[in-house]
C-alpha cells in the first residue's frame, strides 16, 4: 500500500500567534493517518495573509514533494479569509469537483455549507484542497472525499495509469 506524503496547512491569525489551539489540524493529520494511510511530511500555522499562505503552500509542494496538500481556515466570506485566492495563484489547474462533492455533502446536514469558498487543484504532482476551518468542518468535508483520494493521487503521481471510466 502507497504511503501517501501530506502537507498540512491551517490558515488562522489567532492560531498563528498562539491564541487558539488548532484543533482543525490535528483532526486532519489524524483521518490523514486513519482513513487515508498517510503520513504528514510537513505541518504548519500561517496568518490569513495571502503572501505567506502562498509561500507555504509553494514550499509543501516543490520542497516537501507532498502528494496532498490540505488546509483549513479561509474559506468563509470574512473579509481576511483568503485561502482560496491564495490556492489560485499557485496551482496549475482547478479540480472542481472535489469541493462540489464536499459542498454537496455538507448540505446534506447544514444549509451554510453553501457559504464554503473552498477549492481544489494541481500544482505539478500535488493535490491541494481547502478544507473549512472548524474541526467540524474538516470531518464532514474530508470524510465525504476521502475515498476516491488514493485513486486521484495515484494517477496525479503517475503510480496508476488513467482509465476511461
Amino acid at each position: 500500500m502507497v504511503r501517501w506524503k501530506v502537507g498540512v496547512l491551517t490558515v488562522s491569525d489567532k492560531g498563528s500567534r498562539g491564541d487558539r489551539e488548532d484543533t482543525s489540524g490535528q483532526v486532519i493529520r489524524e483521518l490523514v493517518e486513519e482513513e487515508l494511510g498517510g503520513e504528514v511530511v510537513d505541518y504548519r500555522i500561517v496568518p490569513d495573509e495571502r503572501d505567506e499562505i502562498m509561500a507555504a503552500l509553494i514550499e509543501m509542494a516543490d520542497y516537501y514533494h507532498a502528494d496532498l496538500v490540505l488546509t483549513t481556515g479561509g474559506t468563509g466570506l470574512a473579509p481576511r479569509d483568503i485561502t482560496p485566492e491564495a490556492t489560485l495563484e499557485v496551482i496549475n489547474r482547478q479540480v472542481p469537483g472535489i469541493p462540489e462533492a464536499m459542498r454537496a455533502a455538507s448540505m446534506e446536514k447544514t444549509r451554510r455549507a453553501m457559504l464554503s469558498r473552498g477549492i481544489a487543484g494541481i500544482r505539478g504532482r500535488t493535490l491541494i484542497i481547502n478544507l473549512p476551518g472548524s474541526p467540524k468542518g474538516v470531518s464532514e468535508n474530508l470524510l465525504s472525499i476521502i475515498n476516491q483520494l488514493p485513486h486521484a493521487l495515484a494517477i496525479l503521481t503517475m503510480r496508476e495509469g488513467d482509465h476511461d471510466v
